[in-house]
């Protein structure tokens, strides 16, 4: 008997619900937690437009405030969902799980999560996954522990078999292991028979090391969209120019360029004199839809623009990301999308 064909699919590609976690007073965003819901309620109004989402909720009172705060701004609750679960944050992109499609199956990868090399506690969030299959949430998917550090933000696929990466993410994570060996490692476990590796390409503010999902991203018809910046004054600058010089240099399976598709460049936003990264590749895909983070800066409208570009026949939604960045992350960083069949 044949084994089943097993593939990593792109975001773009039909998805059942995307998963995220309420912010609470245990968290983080404590400090901030009033500002942040906002965001977390305009999202949940977002996704809902086009297909449901899943809420994890640390317990019953989390998830009653949570319902009243979405229903007293009209979200539609026949799509949501509250799994009650314990995690440490709110970052499910990196926590929550990597899905294969296996035959008519999925498998679950669950990579080992470090917070980032070890910067958090993040002892619940490494558990999240098991935690959520336990429950039933992920149907009869096979979850497979990987014991090595990888998160869901540090890597981007074509869901051709193409792997787009950075060397700086991984290398931090794995300092003993060789480029050639992660590229093993990573073709191999997410069956991928390309990797592309960025060398450059980092921005203030981000604490994951260069996460690919900060930085360029796979759009259908083999394009690339990436955070340019086209301001010489501006300390990113010659790096994310040498990045661009990468991206441009890259080839498809058919030796040809990618169509690319540069996002303009946000004025810089401080928060007590430290830079924050509102970087508007952290987008995020939905069924018929691109959310895409906004700033509140002149420079929202134009990659909204540039993403209607390279994903012709979505809608193109703004969801107001400022809170979210004083934690040094953005939309697609406290997401991640579900396989269509898998919930």
């Amino acid at each position: 008997m044949s084994k089943p064909c097993t593939r990593f699919p792109a975001e773009w590609e039909p998805q059942s619900a995307i998963l995220i976690a309420w912010p609470h007073a245990d968290t983080d965003w404590a400090g901030r937690l009033g500002e942040v819901e906002e965001t977390y309620i305009a999202l949940a109004a977002a996704i809902t437009r086009f297909q449901p989402v899943l809420i994890c909720v640390a317990d019953d009172d989390v998830e009653t405030y949570a319902d009243i705060r979405l229903r007293s701004n009209r979200v539609d609750m026949d799509k949501v969902r509250f799994i009650t679960v314990p995690y440490d944050d709110t970052w499910l992109r990196d926590s929550g799980p990597i899905t294969l499609r296996e035959g008519d199956g999925f498998r679950l990868l669950d990579f080992r999560f470090t917070a980032w090399g070890g910067k958090f506690e993040a002892g619940r969030d490494d558990l999240l996954v098991e935690a959520l299959a336990a429950q039933g949430v992920f149907g009869d998917a096979a979850r497979q522990r990987i014991d090595f550090a990888l998160e869901g933000g540090g890597i981007e696929t074509d869901g051709n078999g193409t792997l787009l990466t950075t060397w700086r993410c991984l290398h931090e994570r794995h300092p003993d292991a060789s480029r050639e060996e992660l590229t093993a490692h990573l073709s191999a476990w997410l069956q991928q028979d390309r990797v592309l590796w960025l060398d450059h390409g980092a921005l203030e503010g981000d604490d994951t090391d260069a996460h690919i999902d900060t930085l360029a991203r796979f759009a259908p018809g083999d394009a690339i969209v990436f955070q340019a910046c086209d301001d010489a004054a501006d300390s990113h600058y010659a790096d994310l120019k040498a990045m661009a010089d990468e991206i441009a240099a890259l080839r498809t399976r058919d030796d040809k360029p990618y169509r690319l598709f540069p996002l303009p460049w946000a004025q810089p936003v401080l928060d007590e004199g430290r830079r924050l990264a509102a970087s508007y590749a952290n987008f995020l895909i939905v069924n018929g839809a691109v959310l895409m983070p906004a700033y509140g800066d002149p420079a929202d409208n134009a990659a909204a623009a540039v993403l209607a570009q390279a994903f012709p026949g979505r809608e193109i939604v703004q969801v107001p990301c400022r809170p979210l960045i004083w934690q040094n992350g953005s939309l697609h960083c406290i997401t991640m999308q579900l396989p269509e069949g898998l919930v």
